[in-house]
């Protein structure tokens, strides 16, 4: 452990706090100020916006069925357009090299996954992928399918705070504002940074050079850095070229490392912070934040631990494969962690080389259903969930009606919020059964053993949670796996979204009792250790078996010197 890495480590998390108190008071502002009934004068442009996207009376308020079939209605043009300019991309523009159109069922995957904020990647993109794809297609589906999940925490956040009302926001507005005044500003300002560090933003052809020993090699170019800045701040992760932020042309410093390990949590964590405005407590949003802020530190601490160990196999405690010497064991297992966290997919270093218990901790960070700040929105409406529960236990167990924020939980608040919580880990559980018993799914498994299975279940860990990293073990371009995963990124994003707006409207006609002696605080040091706890439990009860199967074995066959 090097002095260093605690130096970084901490002016990481401090400059992640300093950021999210400055943007957290602009983002209420601009997204979190409940505008009931009309726009005010603050939105001329995206007024204008609108009329000219949904007509003069696209801005009314919604119901959340409403709020969801827009939802949906929005989701899925984005998936067609995305569709199609794959499967016709050879003879559309901006296409330098010449690459064909892109098969039918990765276009289909790709979609799919670009429009859930996933951005599973089964294709590299410097090869698949023309300028005009990665521009139109992904680039815009980045910033598109962040300011959804936005667009959903702010309609729960309007659940909670309304009384007795029937209407949760607008879906155009809240994509609109969430688009020109938080996502844009970000990006234009990170993609201007990442220029100045080396990271290439070029409509150029690729570069043909002369190697030392002679040889030719081809150096792809494009619009990276543009893509780059709102791949993370959108927590979507899609990298630009094949091996992600582990090119030097996507993350070429560690100036630029820290820069993008920065923009993952950044707009995760302000959200928290603007919630607690939202609602009227900030104490309950800091309750919130060192709840997720403790279990990301609990996750790196052990993984760093583990990566640093002395590995019997090779007498190293610092073992450099899969990792970039540029930036170091610590740089490698941190963004292992963050980005993990936050639903955003990205790498820096392939999980898949690391040891057992150090990639066994993202797994077990999209597990718990991306709650350590996780996407934009989508981490934070996904810890509310996991909130409902915990006061409806605590209130069970005082013999009280539970309450969250002054609005009873009852009998359809739960049913909704089980179903949210459930449903992903189900499918991660099922598809990963599938993929081990059918023989078309399990020759795509690099390895054999314990590692083989962790390559499966990561895989579709990371597609249910909307995460997008993945073991590089795993040939995923196949029929099964763009079909499994496609369903899986589904269900994951939209059987999550549909219970919390179901929740948000449940909650928006309910007015609000003051707090009494028997009503559980969610503001104190005992509400964080019972959500923790609470969090813990659900994915320990799930996901403890295929865990131990998996890497726990896996980790204690290496200490016998055995690899797979």
């Amino acid at each position: 452990m090097k002095i260093m890495d605690i130096v970084q480590i901490s002016l990481y998390f401090g400059i992640l706090g300093i950021l999210t108190l400055l943007l957290g008071s602009y983002i209420f502002r601009v997204l979190g100020k409940d505008r009931q009934g009309a726009l005010d004068s603050f939105s001329r442009m995206d007024n204008a916006i609108l009329r000219l996207v949904v007509g003069g009376r696209g801005t009314y308020e919604m119901t959340w069925k409403e709020y969801a079939f827009s939802l949906l209605v929005f989701n899925g043009i984005g998936f067609f357009a995305l569709v199609l300019l794959q499967l016709f991309q050879a003879g559309l523009p901006l296409n330098p090299q010449k690459l064909p159109d892109v098969p039918f069922w990765l276009a289909f995957n790709t979609a799919v996954s670009f429009m859930t904020n996933t951005n599973w990647q089964a294709y590299s993109g410097e090869a698949v992928m023309s300028y005009l794809t990665q521009m139109l297609g992904l680039c815009v589906q980045n910033f598109l399918s962040a300011a959804t999940g936005m667009g959903v925490l702010l309609a729960l956040a309007r659940g909670l705070k309304r009384q007795s009302a029937k209407t949760v926001g607008n879906f155009w507005v809240d994509v609109t504002r969430t688009t020109l005044y938080v996502l844009l500003p970000l990006s234009i300002i990170l993609a201007v940074l990442l220029v100045s560090q080396g990271v290439v933003q070029s409509l150029a052809p690729y570069a043909t050079v002369k190697t030392v020993e002679g040889g030719s090699q081809v150096i792809p170019l494009g619009p990276a850095a543009s893509q780059i800045a709102i791949k993370q701040l959108g927590t979507n992760g899609g990298g630009f070229f094949g091996v992600n932020s582990a090119h030097p042309f996507e993350n070429p410093t560690p100036f630029s490392n820290f820069l993008e390990m920065l923009a993952i949590l950044l707009i995760p964590a302000v959200s928290v912070y603007m919630f607690g405005l939202m609602v009227g407590s900030r104490r309950h949003g800091a309750c919130l934040f060192a709840a997720m802020l403790a279990i990301l530190l609990a996750g790196f601490i052990v993984a760093w631990w583990s990566e640093t160990r002395v590995n019997p196999m090779i007498g190293s405690p610092c073992w450099m494969e899969g990792k970039e010497i540029r930036f170091g064991v610590m740089n490698s297992v941190l963004w292992g962690c963050v980005t993990t966290g936050a639903s955003n997919g990205s790498v820096n270093a392939m999980h898949d080389s690391m040891s057992p218990l150090t990639g066994m901790i993202p797994m077990c960070n999209m597990m718990m259903g991306e709650i350590i700040f996780g996407g934009v929105g989508t981490g934070l409406y996904t810890m509310i969930l996991y909130v409902i529960l915990t006061v409806f236990l605590t209130g069970i167990m005082v013999g009280r009606t539970p309450e969250y924020l002054g609005k009873k939980i009852e009998a359809r608040e739960m049913i909704w919020a089980i179903i949210g919580i459930l449903l992903p880990s189900a499918v991660i559980l099922v598809g990963s059964a599938m993929a081990c018993l059918l023989p078309a799914a399990r020759s795509s498994v690099a390895n054999g053993g314990p590692h083989g299975l962790s390559e499966i279940l990561y895989a579709f860990t990371s597609a249910t949670e909307n995460n997008g990293s993945a073991f590089t073990g795993l040939n995923a371009n196949t029929v099964f796996y763009n079909l499994a995963l496609s369903v899986a990124m589904l269900i994951g994003r939209f059987g999550v979204i549909i219970p919390v707006l179901a929740i948000a409207g449940l909650l928006v006609s309910k007015k609000a009792a003051p707090p009494s002696s028997g009503t559980f605080p969610t503001t104190g040091v005992a509400f964080v250790f019972v959500l923790i706890g609470v969090i813990l439990i659900v994915g320990a009860l799930t996901f403890v078996p295929p865990l131990f199967l998996g890497p726990v074995v896996e980790h204690g066959l290496m200490l016998r010197g055995i690899t797979f």
